[in-house]
């Protein structure tokens, strides 16, 4: 290459960079499946829930510890106060508190089925995200395949308009022919900003739905018509209450109240402390102390009609809760298998 080339080249090389920094972003193209899977993902509502669940999963490890040993030390007898060289008595020992056998079990099953109580408000946030991820995806590609209908009016109204305009300056026509054309066309101007606002609208929300920012590029790609399935609507209700998560979350809330339950029941069981204390006296000698208590159920009526009775309400409550959420299922279920028969039919 001579020097006039590695000239040329050299100037020109700045502006080649400008144009190259310069170029827009190109869109990304999605399909419904992805912008699922990145909604799922980066959802903060989906994160945030996630973590309860975590948060939840921690409190077994809690439920489910020791109580911590306690150590004492005891100076008696003494010839001045804070005099501790020569104590006339002394104790030093070590306690624990120990619970009556299976009841920290039962603190990890109820916490273990709270957590899973958690679990499927998770899961119920992730149906409810996808759902409007599917619903926002097919309407912007509803609002899509408008715009391009409004752009094809404008075009046609543009074109209707020149005619009748050439037509009235020939005197082939009233003028009232070309101002009805002039209003066509600003109609059809109109519904075009509209179905471009619509777009935007559409590509804002969906992004939004899986965390990015409302004026990311965006392109999807998919059809609005899907073969049809063939929908059996005592299936269907089957298959509502076996997983939905508002179901399975019933069955935990049932099943962490009748350990509750059990729970009360077993504070009638007493927990033990037990001691060890080295016991010394000034002149006598050292001697092992042991210490066993345990507290006497004398006021049994409190439990019965307290922690029992708050757990039986909640257990009669729950299952009134869940017949009512049978039914409302049961109502969903068939409200959505008419709009899927009907939409069928169209």
């Amino acid at each position: 290459m001579t020097k006039r080339t590695y000239l040329i080249l050299f100037f020109l090389l700045p502006c080649l960079t400008f144009s190259l920094w310069g170029q827009k972003p190109k869109n990304e193209t999605l399909t419904l499946d992805q912008c699922v899977s990145i909604a799922i993902k980066e959802n903060p509502l989906i994160l945030s829930s996630f973590q309860q669940y975590q948060a939840s999963l921690a409190r077994i490890s809690q439920a489910k510890a020791f109580s911590q040993p306690s150590l004492s030390w005891d100076s008696d007898l003494q010839s001045k106060v804070f005099n501790f060289k020569n104590p006339g008595e002394w104790y030093f020992g070590l306690s624990q508190s120990l619970e009556f056998p299976g009841k920290r079990s039962l603190r990890g099953k109820i916490a273990s089925r709270e957590s899973s109580e958690i679990f499927q408000d998770v899961e119920l946030l992730k149906l409810d995200i996808v759902f409007q991820v599917k619903q926002a995806f097919y309407n912007l590609l509803l609002s899509q395949e408008k715009l391009k209908y409004a752009e094809l009016n404008l075009k046609l109204s543009q074109d209707f308009q020149k005619k009748a305009e050439l037509k009235f300056e020939a005197g082939d026509v009233a003028k009232v022919k070309a101002l009805r054309a002039r209003v066509e066309t600003a109609k059809a101007a109109n519904k075009l900003r509209v179905a471009t606002n619509e777009v935007g609208l559409a590509k804002a929300y969906l992004n939004y739905l899986m965390a990015r920012k409302k004026h990311t590029p965006l392109e999807v790609s998919g059809k609005l018509k899907k073969p049809a399935a063939n929908l059996n609507l005592e299936e269907l209700k089957k298959r509502a209450f076996a997983f939905r998560p508002e179901m399975k979350k019933i069955g935990f809330s049932l099943e962490k109240q009748n350990l509750q339950k059990k729970n009360s029941y077993m504070n009638y069981l007493p927990d033990f402390d037990l001691g060890v204390n080295r016991h010394k006296v000034a002149g006598e000698g050292s001697w092992w102390d042991v210490t066993l208590s345990f507290p006497i159920p004398l006021f049994f009526w409190q439990p019965a009609r307290g922690e029992i009775a708050e757990a039986q309400a909640n257990i009669r409550a729950i299952q009134r809760e869940a017949e009512h959420l049978k039914n409302l299922i049961a109502l969903e279920v068939e409200e959505a298998y008419m709009n899927a028969t009907a939409a069928r039919n169209l």
